[in-house]
């Protein structure tokens, strides 16, 4: 599922799609999960709006509307927004279950898992949205009104602190990467970015978080935002499906130190790097580097 990073550097890179363009027509795919708000109400109310800025909250991204409006994205596990004209042959082939062929790729038109398609009255490039599991969201929030799974977030990843991790682990006996993966402690970490904090806060993700210091908390917190930025400097991960608006992958996932690594070697000591399940989540770490 794409995390914090991932849903930032998408937010850069579609921002000029959008910004500063006016929606002349939408089409949406027939109602269901996908969709907060029915495709029917998209396609009466969104022509004419115009966009006036692409912010992010957490993993959700938020298309400000002038008028007070907000068209609400959000990527789910699968999901891929990109600009029309990008050929890139890797674009929607990250996995073979939402893989064209590279001739498809190249006249690429919307198809059956492509539920939003946004038009401009400068005739410009097209924006698709496409979802091959339909896990990803799209709602369409009036000027004023909230989403609760919005409201519900808590502070932006990036803007972690000890003391707020500090306070957040007190009497909780419940696994610290659990915590770090609760949005309402902090918005936007998922499980790559958690078990690579952890790695390089040198803490077991299974550690009780009310058991953590002080200092422990400090470093962290820290290293939380750490993997971040250099997530989003890095592009993003693309281990499954993700790929940027303008068709580029990721470089995270080379750098990765525990993430999916079961059974190699830790970069740091050559113990073997094992794997856990906490909940329905799994946890990779390093049995020597981490305690």
């Amino acid at each position: 599922m794409p995390e914090l990073p991932e849903v930032e550097v998408t937010r850069r890179k579609l921002a000029p799609a959008l910004v500063s363009r006016t929606i002349a027509a939408v089409r949406a795919a027939k109602a269901g999960s996908f969709f907060l708000t029915a495709p029917t109400v998209l396609r009466r109310r969104l022509p004419g709006c115009r966009v006036a800025a692409l912010e992010r909250r957490g993993k959700y991204l938020l298309a400000r509307l002038e008028g007070g409006s907000t068209l609400l994205l959000h990527l789910g596990m699968t999901g891929q927004l990109f600009v029309e004209g990008n050929h890139s042959p890797r674009l929607l082939s990250s996995t073979a279950r939402a893989s064209l062929a590279p001739e498809e790729q190249a006249g690429f038109t919307p198809d059956r898992h492509t539920h939003l398609v946004l038009e401009f009255t400068d005739g410009g490039p097209q924006v698709f949205f496409r979802d091959v599991r339909k896990f990803g969201r799209v709602a369409l929030l009036p000027p004023g009104e909230g989403l609760e799974r919005i409201e519900k977030l808590g502070p932006d990843a990036l803007q972690a602190t000890g003391a707020l991790l500090f306070a957040a682990t007190r009497g909780k006996r419940v696994a610290i990467k659990t915590l770090l993966l609760d949005q309402a402690v902090l918005a936007g970490v998922g499980n790559i970015y958690a078990d690579e904090a952890l790695f390089g806060a040198r803490i077991r993700p299974a550690r009780p978080a009310g058991r953590l210091t002080r200092k422990q908390c400090d470093l962290l917190a820290a290293q939380v935002v750490r993997v971040l930025r250099r997530g989003i400097e890095t592009g993003g991960s693309s281990i499954s499906d993700f790929v940027a608006p303008d068709g580029s992958l990721g470089r995270y996932q080379d750098e990765r130190m525990v993430y999916a690594r079961t059974g190699e070697p830790c970069r740091v000591c050559g113990t073997t790097i094992r794997r856990l399940v906490l909940g329905s989540r799994s946890a990779h770490f390093c049995p020597r580097c981490q305690k």
